[in-house]
């Protein structure tokens, strides 16, 4: 009977996945056709600081991914405080890409004057494409965090079980494969000549 209930679980998260799959190829795809329909499309992000803070972004979501792998292995190891540990790393390097994309996001308002609206380069579709892809995944980044924080509770607890880590598992690791695509389509193809 438990081995049904986990795989109801883990069925559910493919099935989330597969429906925010869909939802991500959509906001893909129009940022992708909103950029080749414009042959003006802005170059806004000077390799140093914007792509580079990008890549550090990057960087901080593959180590999060490495870590969720090592808190899954503990978990099958029987180590719930070492997987507690590690779940801590992965919400520690989610909060940490949190932050810089929120400091990303305040330099693009304030001192770039890019709005949803608007912004100087004169192509209004960059701002509202830009900040709806990129602040769709940090929602799901910020509800990463979340609920990673109340399975590392739980799992801190003697609770849960190494089937829940690895639902969550899955979870961020297709948080972190999203923005695999978002990267190169919104940052490296944007960088100022």
């Amino acid at each position: 009977m438990t081995h049904v209930h986990t795989q109801s679980k883990q069925l559910g998260m493919w099935l989330f996945l597969i429906s925010d799959t869909l939802t991500f190829s959509t906001f893909l795809v129009c940022y992708a056709y909103a950029r080749l329909a414009n042959p003006n499309w802005p170059t806004p992000f000077e390799f140093s600081p914007g792509v580079l803070t990008a890549m550090l972004m990057t960087l901080i979501l593959l180590t999060s991914s490495l870590t969720m792998v090592f808190a899954v292995q503990s978990m099958r190891d029987g180590e719930r405080p070492v997987a507690t540990r590690w779940l801590a790393a992965t919400i520690l390097c989610g909060i940490a890409f949190i932050v810089l994309h929120a400091t990303e996001w305040r330099h693009l308002w304030q001192i770039e004057k890019v709005a949803t609206s608007g912004n100087p380069w004169g192509v209004p579709l960059f701002g509202a494409t830009f900040f709806a892809l990129t602040g769709l995944h940090m929602l799901h980044v910020a509800g990463g965090v979340i609920y990673l924080s109340v399975i590392a509770i739980a799992v801190a607890r003697g609770k849960f079980s190494t089937e829940d880590v690895e639902t969550s598992g899955l979870y961020w690791h297709f948080v972190d494969l999203v923005w695999m695509f978002i990267f190169p389509l919104v940052y490296l193809m944007s960088v100022k000549a």
